[in-house]
Formats: structure tokens, sequence, C-alpha cells
């Protein structure tokens, strides 16, 4: 597996047949003085997880890694680095589907990736602060469905075999998205670099400027999705013409909604 990928200058490797999560082993490493930035992948994961503590079903043959990071900056400025990973594995899905129409894959907010409206792709941000509340560390984890995907899932699922019909290798996976990341990192570390991110990521967002359904922990809120913050939060329009400001909850899309 770890042959048979490439990964631009400066990053390191490191690969398994089997680990519990590679989010957990990005922790271990920086615990163990790791410095990064390492892309940690295997074959399969016995405790993967996705945001808010749900499981993510990991089977052989789908992509599962970790970028461990150390980005020294503050928790605010590292949370960014969700976008930028967002535009990565959408990036790396359209080179892996040549064939599929570009504006059948999309991103939802805060970090999914949707191929003709179902999702296959998580993305989940690990951190740890050190002294003068900078992050010391950082872990993105990243699941894409090459070959399987869940079919009990609160959000119609799928994977890239589904919908073309062709095995994606995960080093061919790993390959593509480690290059997508460096190319979207450089553009985010420039003067103003967030504000490009944000722009390109709504480029491929889904449901902009339509009616959208957002579940938070407490309520279920329904409005227009009306773009990103400066800080990556959801502008959504309520229909009393206020404008409200979502930094964590689940987006749902009407039956026969916005494809793009």
């Amino acid at each position: 597996m770890a042959a048979d990928t490439s990964l631009p200058p400066g990053y390191k490797l490191r690969a398994y047949a089997e680990i519990d999560s590679t989010n957990d082993e990005a922790r271990r490493l920086a615990a163990e003085g790791e410095l990064g930035p390492t892309w940690i992948m295997t074959d399969r994961q016995t405790a993967g997880r996705g945001r808010r503590g749900r499981t993510w079903t990991s089977p052989v043959g789908n992509l599962m890694c970790t970028l461990l990071l150390r980005p020294k900056c503050s928790p605010a400025k590292a949370a960014e680095l969700s976008f930028v990973a967002g535009l990565a594995i959408h990036e790396a899905a359209c080179a892996l589907m040549p064939g599929v129409p570009g504006d059948t894959i999309n991103l939802k907010w805060p970090n999914d990736l949707l191929i003709d409206g179902k999702k296959a792709s998580g993305i989940l941000l690990e951190s740890e602060s050190g002294s003068g509340n900078e992050v010391d560390w950082l872990a993105i984890g990243i699941g894409l469905n090459l070959v399987q995907f869940p079919d009990d899932t609160p959000y119609p699922a799928t994977s890239i075999l589904a919908q073309t019909g062709e095995t994606r290798t995960n080093a061919q996976a790993m390959t593509a998205l480690a290059g997508s990341f460096e190319h979207w990192i450089r553009l985010w570390r420039l003067p103003d670099g967030f504000e490009t991110i944000r722009r390109e990521w709504l480029k491929r967002a889904r449901g902009l400027g339509a009616a959208i359904t957002v579940r938070l922990s407490d309520e279920i809120i329904e409005g227009v999705f009306e773009g990103l913050g400066i800080d990556g939060t959801l502008q959504l329009r309520l229909s009393n013409g206020s404008l409200r400001l979502i930094s964590a909850g689940d987006v749902f899309f009407p039956a026969g909604g916005p494809a793009g």
C-alpha cells in the first residue's frame, strides 16, 4: 500500500494494515514528538468515528487516513483547515472520477463530500492546545467511500465504485488527496488566504441560495443558505428576515432539492 503512494515533498507516510483509528494514532504520534506533516493511512479501522462521536464505518477498500500537522496558530485559525480539507477531497474525487460531471460533485457544510446528492466522505478535526492558546497539534481525519458505503445512515450515502463502476485503490486516492491538500493549504497560508478558501468552497457548495434544514443539538431550523461567514459559520436567512450564524449542525436538503 505505502509503496504505491506518492506524496508531495516534505510529507511522511505511516501505513498500517489495521489500527483502531488513524486520528488516535495521530494523537499518539504527537505525544511521542512526531512533528509532521505526516499522513497516516490504514486498510481497516476497528474504532473509526465521525463528528459528534458517531461511528464511522471502516470496511476494507475505502480510504481511511489522517494528516498530523503542527499548524502553529490559534484554534479558530486551525478550524479553517476543515474547509481546506473539503476542497482537497473534492478535487481528489474529481480526479478519481474523470467521467462524472463536475456539477454533481459538491460539498455540504460543514465538511461532507456529496456525489449526486449522496454522502461519500467525512472529515473530522481533532486537536490539542499548548501554551499561549496555540494549537500544539492538529489531526485532520478523512474517510472516502471508494468501494463500500453504509445503508443505515440518516443521510443517503454512496461510493466511487457505485457512481462509476470502477475501483480506485487506497494508494490512488491517497496520492490524489495528498497532492490536492498541499495545493490548498499553500493558498490558505497566504495573507487573507482563508478568503480564497471560503470563496472556492462556496463555488462547490450544494444548496447555496436555496432552502435547507439545519439540525442543531437542541432544535431544528429552516431557512435559506446565504453563504459562509468570515470564520466559516453557515449564514442562514430565516423566514422573518433575520440572519442566523451557525457554527455546528447537520444540514439537510428538501426532497428534490438543489443538486449544486
